[in-house]
């Protein structure tokens, strides 16, 4: 299947694609502060392309659990207006292209000025993580630019994911399904191709614990919705929750968690996702190198 960017195609399934994630933000709970200056940003991108990225995703607002990110309503202000976000993102997404020209870069943002500008400068995929809900405008800003789009399901903001009531797996895999379902109706409505798009589950966004793992288990059957998947599992709470045997009943910590996020991403490849985003781009390659041979022989049996 292929996915169609601003100004090339990519083919999806013929081997996992590896998304490296470059956080330009003090607050990230994955490594809050890392690359918070663009020489930082940019010299960590270079490691990742280095390692084997495919291509980049540039973040410049947290939405780690109990932010404000898509504001705390939809009349109230997001922590990081559009003015910000681009003041810390368009100078390391300009070093990237100038360093590396021909990098695809992927710019993680729901705001439609923060898109238009990113796309502008050279972006070639804008990912949302709120599936086209927080801005009405963002579909059309991708659809006239004719970039990639990779639409989230998230269950409410972030501020309310603490204290949503938890969902039984039949009802959480088809509230996953229906919220990916409309995020591509509002994406048809805006006029953007279908061969843009790739959907996410949206792991760790308005999902509970043990929930993520009801969807990663079933994450295959989101294919049916017709586009291809993008997993998003690296260091999320759910794996440290998973390790707490080992760390005396407590999460593991954020960095404690990367072989956890290996074990989580070959699960996901193993369930249909074709491109995956993490923090470190070696292992994860390795990973999806053995299970891309295991889905060859599984799709050569079956």
């Amino acid at each position: 299947m292929e996915w169609k960017l601003c100004t090339r195609t990519l083919e999806l399934g013929r081997r996992t694609l590896v998304m490296g994630v470059v956080n330009i933000t003090p607050d990230s709970f994955s490594d809050g502060g890392l690359c918070f200056n663009p020489e930082a940003a940019v010299a960590h991108s270079m490691l990742l392309l280095d390692e084997g990225a495919d291509l980049l995703d540039l973040g410049a607002e947290s939405t780690r659990p109990g932010s404000r990110a898509g504001g705390a309503g939809a009349d109230s202000a997001p922590s990081v207006n559009a003015d910000e976000e681009q003041a810390r993102l368009l100078p390391v997404l300009q070093g990237i292209l100038k360093a590396r020209p021909g990098t695809i870069v992927s710019v993680d943002t729901y705001k439609a000025a923060t898109a238009r500008a990113a796309l502008n400068a050279g972006a070639e995929i804008i990912n949302d993580v709120s599936g086209l809900l927080w801005d009405s405008g963002l579909g059309s800003v991708c659809a006239e630019a004719g970039c990639g789009v990779v639409l989230m399901h998230t269950r409410g903001r972030p501020e309310e994911w603490a204290g949503q009531s938890r969902l039984e797996p039949d009802e959480l895999l088809a509230t996953v399904h229906a919220g990916l379902q409309a995020s591509l109706d509002r994406a048809a409505q805006a006029g953007i191709a279908a061969d843009s798009i790739v959907l996410d589950p949206g792991y760790g966004f308005g999902k509970r614990g043990e929930e993520n793992f009801a969807v990663l288990a079933r994450q295959v059957e989101l294919l049916a919705l017709g586009r291809p998947l993008l997993a998003g599992v690296s260091r999320k709470s759910f794996l440290g929750a998973a390790l707490a045997g080992l760390y005396v009943g407590k999460p593991a910590p954020v960095d404690a968690r990367e072989t956890a996020s290996v074990a989580g991403l070959t699960a996901a490849i193993l369930h249909g996702a074709s491109v995956i985003r993490v923090h470190q781009v070696r292992p994860a390659l390795e990973a999806a190198l053995v299970a891309d041979a295991v889905v060859k022989q599984l799709t050569a049996t079956g």
